[in-house]
């Protein structure tokens, strides 16, 4: 079991053993008063947040997990990678034109509204950039000899929009009354910030993906044939152009209450909403890496998920809410226990023993991950060799050989637990309670309903955890509607309802996960073509990672990357993976995604994940990547 919540390469400060303890819904047996929780009105979150962070930007950090689905459309896809159909761009400006003009239109309302100066003459700079990214697209379309009103009907998703934006600049605004005629300035200058609310994250959102796509660019290869998109959304023109955006609404809502902010929230969010599905509605005519569900027949192919638990799934470690369960709801060092119950240490003996157990754990941890090092590369590194052939050469054999000394230290770890008897006498009603409430990562649970839920997928989802006891983790997904996954974990023994402190084992180390990986495959008793995705986050998920066909590696863990290096892993962030497959994609072409190809693929969050769901990749941010089932 991994104590990784002793680790200061993963977290920097001690846990807080009470807050972990609030959050599963525990209090001390002995104690009879209860945590009560006051609620927080949106508008003292408006109002008690950063001063020196604008109203713009906290919107934008809020909702900006948002734009990775707007990033994995097909289309922006396409468009990133450089072999986007011509026609599909020509569909796209014509859309675009219609977006700008209401764009301009909405600016020009705005204007008429706001009662500043200053805004005024901001607002009608940024109406007048609009009409000449206007005039750009337009000589585009001259360049191509198009007739944008007869070759492209506007589509339903650009009409959404567009509606929207005019209807609120208009002071159209569902649940609030239109001002009249005899509206006052103030009344005015309100609808002015509505209407920046909705016009802000279009800016923002564009802003980015120019940012983006720019990123991906190779010096190396031929001129991007839509460089000149690239540049304009990149450029720092339009980079100014957003902050003066923000910077407007922030101006204009200085003086707004909490519940007038709150409606710019709330069309701030509508208007993301809709652009992504702009982006999302843009027609394809060519064949795409995604979505690859469209290749995905559930009566041929089979579908296997495989996740690691701890810090993948959960914001903390299993081991965490174990050890405080069994603190809180330990004995006082003075009280009499029950004769016909299990003896336990006092709540004082087990916070000290949890201590000595941790610190012994966080040293020796950290001494066996130096150790299984490659000592020629460890040596070459510190007397300045060249390592490019010995980082570049994946070597998965010499790999899991040096994680048969982590395998080792695990099982020495958990024996150490189990001697020392601070898990006996937990209750199995606590743990319960402890998985129905622990907090997951943003996201997980989201991700695995769209997999479970879908029943146009022939999909298997396997938890794969070092966790002692599999009751919290199932209580855990229980909680979120997920009875469907698997857990393969280790096991608590009971005397009645409480634990006898041992542990059946199960899964305690990296061989023990491979081998429980490969046996799932090996049981499954049909001739479908499979694909496996695991998702993992520690050096104890590699071999799994590696050995599956898309190995997504989520968040950020130092230790993971260092040792992965070091045995020439390739760790490739999954968009910059999935523009350049395709770059590669060809229409007729074949292409799987295969284990032991020494590449892992790597997403910041869950969100990521769903976001591939949502356009049919199964799998992950970055969010995973998938197999590529022949056309489109």
């Amino acid at each position: 079991m991994r104590m990784r919540w002793f680790l200061g390469s993963r977290i920097r400060s001690p846990v807080n053993l009470s807050i972990i303890s609030r959050s599963i819904g525990l209090v001390p047996h002995w104690a009879s008063s209860s945590i009560s929780r006051s609620s927080v009105s949106m508008a003292g979150i408006h109002n008690n947040s950063n001063s020196e962070t604008g109203l713009a930007r906290r919107f934008w950090i809020k909702f900006t997990h948002q734009t990775i689905f707007a990033m994995y459309t097909p289309f922006a896809i396409a468009l990133a990678s450089g072999n986007l159909n011509i026609d599909s761009f020509h569909h796209y400006i014509a859309q675009d034109v219609h977006f700008l003009r209401a764009f301009a239109h909405a600016y020009e309302l705005a204007e008429e509204c706001a009662d500043d100066d200053d805004a005024k003459l901001g607002i009608c700079q940024l109406r007048k950039a609009v009409l000449e990214e206007v005039k750009l697209h337009n000589s585009l379309v001259q360049e191509w000899g198009l007739d944008l009103a007869k070759e492209h009907s506007i589509n339903s998703a650009t009409t959404k929009y567009t509606d929207f934006l005019l209807a609120t600049a208009s002071g159209k605004i569902e649940g609030l009354k239109a001002p009249g005629k005899l509206a006052t300035p103030f009344e005015k200058t309100k609808i002015a910030a509505y209407t920046l609310g909705a016009m802000t994250p279009c800016m923002r959102l564009y802003a980015f993906l120019g940012k983006k796509f720019q990123e991906l660019l190779d010096c190396n290869e031929i001129p991007h044939p839509y460089n000149k998109w690239i540049d304009n959304y990149s450029s720092d023109g339009f980079q100014a152009s957003t902050l003066q955006t923000e910077d407007l609404l922030d101006k204009l809502t200085v003086s707004l209450t909490g519940e007038e902010l709150d409606v710019i929230e709330k069309l701030y969010y509508q208007a993301m909403k809709l652009e992504i599905d702009f982006f999302s509605a843009q027609p394809l005519f060519q064949p795409t890496i995604v979505p690859l569900t469209k290749g995905h027949k559930p009566a041929e192919d089979h579908l296997i998920i495989f996740s690691d638990f701890d810090l993948t799934c959960t914001v903390v470690d299993s081991s965490a809410i174990l050890a405080e369960i069994a603190i809180v709801t330990a004995p006082k060092s003075d009280q009499n226990q029950p004769e016909d119950q299990i003896v336990r240490m006092s709540s004082s003996d087990l916070r000290n023993t949890w201590g000595f157990l941790s610190k012994q754990y966080t040293e020796e941890y950290e001494q066996c991950i130096e150790s299984i090092m490659p000592s020629d590369r460890c040596m070459a590194l510190l007397i300045g060799f060249d390592l490019c052939f010995a980082v570049n050469h994946f070597d998965y054999k010499e790999l899991s050989i040096a994680l048969e000394q982590l395998s080792k230290f695990e099982n020495t770890a958990n024996n150490r637990v189990i001697e020392s008897g601070v898990l006996k006498g937990i209750s199995l009603e606590d743990i319960k309670r402890a998985g129905e409430r622990l907090i997951l990562q943003d996201g997980c649970s989201n991700f695995f309903q769209k997999i479970v839920k879908n029943e146009n997928l022939n999909a298997n989802v396997h938890v794969l955890s070092y966790c002692w006891c599999g009751d919290l983790i199932r209580s855990a997904f229980s909680s979120a509607d997920l009875n469907e996954l698997n857990v393969h974990a280790n096991e608590f023994t009971y005397e009645g309802s409480a634990s006898t402190g041992e542990i059946v084992k199960k899964v305690e180390s990296p061989i023990d996960k491979v081998e429980a990986f490969r046996n799932i495959l090996k049981n499954c008793n049909d001739d479908k073509k499979k694909l496996t995705v695991y998702i993992g986050d520690s050096v104890g998920d590699l071999l799994c990672l590696l050995e599956a066909d898309v190995g997504i590696v989520i968040g950020s863990s130092s230790s993971l990357r260092t040792v992965g290096t070091q045995f020439g892993i390739s760790f490739v962030p999954l968009y910059s993976g999935l523009v350049k497959k395709q770059k590669e994609y060809v229409e007729e072409s074949t292409s799987n995604w295969k284990g032991l190809s020494g590449i892992l693929y790597t997403v910041s969050s869950w969100a990521e994940d769903v976001a591939i769901q949502r356009y049919g990749v199964i799998l992950i941010s970055g969010y995973a990547v998938t197999r590529i089932c022949g056309r489109g």
